[in-house]
């Protein structure tokens, strides 16, 4: 009787294809090493230093950025554990706008020094628990390390003490240039009688080759860059708009059919019938008072000859994300049928004009009494790719502005406030009782990470530079004192405006120890197999075909 060779565990369990990683083959350690991968790969993109990456998707579209957001976004990652670390960093995107790269880093180097715990003996539910009573004293902490706040957000000074630092761990040497268009921008649009109810979407970006970033400028309203179709181009006054979402054309028959002509006569009378059709709806829309056409779809040759004979501005707005925000800033109601609109469905814009910027033609829509108050940074530059990176500053500026509005209060900058919650979370450690010290006292060293990356990038000795911010905080007197990139001195940051937001950097905290102890906790990965069968090789040509063929 032969033996019976013994099956690989679960093999019955699962269907075939199924992964299993448990514990016992160190899941932890190989999530935690994921983990450590990504946040290397954004460790040096960090700071107004920061590095750039040049990532290709899968379209071939080159992105070249230090923005943790883009690159997350264009990164096809399939690990799940990593996924969760994503998931953490996309909140903070979608509630604060900035710091994303915090929670993947600080994560990272929680996991790192959650590695060397468990080496040493300690239990995983020991590690989150003092992770978690170290959170608790973080956020108590920061409530005392304020050291300035913002006393109104419709003072242009003091929106640029927290715009400013925010634009230049981006576009660090342009910071002052681009966080004067952000404020100007902000200040256009914001209500002062309710600041609270600014909106991020009011604020738009259009980008323009050519020239140099200090030709950029701020317009209240919005700019298309486009010109309108038909041979009126401007509108001095105040107008009608009314907003078509259907193409704007002879609208065709879904069968076919075949027309027998007998004579010339016929054939010029064909398109006689529909040709009056279109002018009488043409006519009805001019009736109604409109002056102004927004088209969403296609605008024919023909209907553009009637709107131009009823003198009436034709713009076409192909992306349905413009065209709602118009709907906005004009208060029209967009329609599916081509004919005359009833009274509420109309608009209403001040000022229509066609500019020349540079060697692209733009329309711009200004509206001094605004239903919607909207304005655009028009941005230029020499490169697509350098336009792409400064919106994205302009993005995470704008984005600081709503953090702001949620708590007022700034932290000091450049490392500073890092190394005092390091100072006091191992005060804190050393006064717990138990093996949770371990943890807490473990947890405050990940803080280090943010001035070390902060002195590496900038190019300087990170050990000095950190034994020197060490000293100089060990004083009650010294909470403000952090890096200076460009001399690598230590700065009273507070008076060189260098500041953190308090709302942002808490939300980075807490999120990125939640997405750490979520990752500790997991013991066993169970991955089916992915759906869809194999790829087919390419079918080679017979023949004696070339490769390029």
């Amino acid at each position: 009787m032969s033996l019976k060779l013994p099956q690989a565990p679960n093999s019955g369990l699962f269907k075939q294809g199924y992964q299993s990683f448990s514990n016992a083959d160190g899941a932890i350690v190989r999530n935690i090493e994921a983990v450590r991968e990504i946040s290397s790969i954004l460790l040096t993109s960090m700071g107004p230093s920061g590095r750039n990456k040049i990532i290709v998707n899968k379209l071939g579209k080159k992105f070249i950025t230090n923005d943790a957001a883009t690159m997350l976004n264009e990164l096809e990652i399939v690990h799940p554990v990593v996924k969760i670390l994503i998931m953490a960093s996309k909140q903070q995107e979608f509630e604060m706008g900035d710091n994303t790269n915090l929670v993947i880093i600080l994560a990272g180097e929680f996991l790192n020094v959650a590695e060397k715990l468990l080496v040493l003996g300690l239990n995983v539910t020991e590690i989150i628990q003092g992770f978690n009573l170290a959170n608790k004293f973080v956020m108590e902490t920061l409530e005392k390390l304020v050291v300035d706040k913002v006393d109104s957000v419709l003072d242009i000074d003091q929106l640029i003490k927290a715009v400013k630092p925010v634009i230049a761990a981006k576009q660090y040497g342009y910071e002052d240039l681009i966080s004067k268009l952000v404020v100007q921008a902000v200040k256009s649009i914001i209500n002062p009688k309710n600041p609270k109810s600014f909106n991020i979407d009011n604020i738009r970006v259009v980008k323009i080759m050519g020239s140099s970033l200090s030709q950029s400028q701020v317009i209240k309203g919005m700019v298309f860059p486009r010109e309108p179709e038909g041979s009126v181009k401007n509108i001095t006054s105040k107008s009608k708009v009314v907003v078509f979402t259907c193409p704007i054309d002879i609208s065709t028959t879904e069968t076919k059919g075949t027309v027998l002509l007998h004579n010339a006569q016929e054939m010029l009378d064909f398109t006689k019938g529909e040709e009056q059709q279109l002018d009488q709806a043409c006519k009805e829309i001019s009736d109604s008072g409109v002056r102004v056409v927004i088209a969403g779809s296609n605008v024919g040759e023909l209907s553009l000859h009637y709107f131009n004979k009823y003198g009436i501005l034709v713009l076409r707005v192909p992306s349905k994300f413009d065209l709602r925000r118009l709907c906005q800033v004009c208060g029209a109601t967009p329609l599916p049928r081509l004919g005359a609109p009833m009274p509420d469905e109309m608009g209403e814009i001040d000022i229509i004009e066609t500019k020349e910027i540079g060697g692209d033609r733009v329309t711009i829509f200004r509206q001094d009494e605004s239903i919607s108050r909207t304005a655009t940074i028009v941005i230029r530059g020499a490169t697509q790719n350098n336009l792409d990176d400064i919106e994205r500053a302009i993005d995470d500026g704008v984005n600081s502005i709503k953090g702001l509005l949620k708590d007022d209060r700034l932290l000091p900058g450049a490392g500073a406030v890092e190394i005092e919650l390091m100072k006091r979370i191992t005060a804190y450690g050393e006064s717990t009782p138990g093996l949770l010290q371990l943890a807490i006292k473990n947890f405050a060293k990940a803080f280090e990470v943010i001035p070390r990356v902060l002195a590496e990038t900038s190019g300087f000795d990170s050990t000095e530079m950190l034994s020197n911010l060490h000293a100089a905080h060990a004083n009650d007197d010294g909470l403000s004192m952090g890096i200076d990139i460009d001399s690598g001195d230590l700065i009273d940051v507070t008076n060189n405006g260098i500041y953190d937001v308090l709302s942002t950097k808490k939300s980075a905290i807490a999120l990125a120890v939640e997405a750490t102890n979520t990752i500790l906790s997991i013991d066993q990965i169970i991955m089916a197999k992915r759906a869809g069968g194999p790829v087919m090789p390419k079918q080679q040509r017979p023949g004696n075909w070339d490769q390029d063929d």
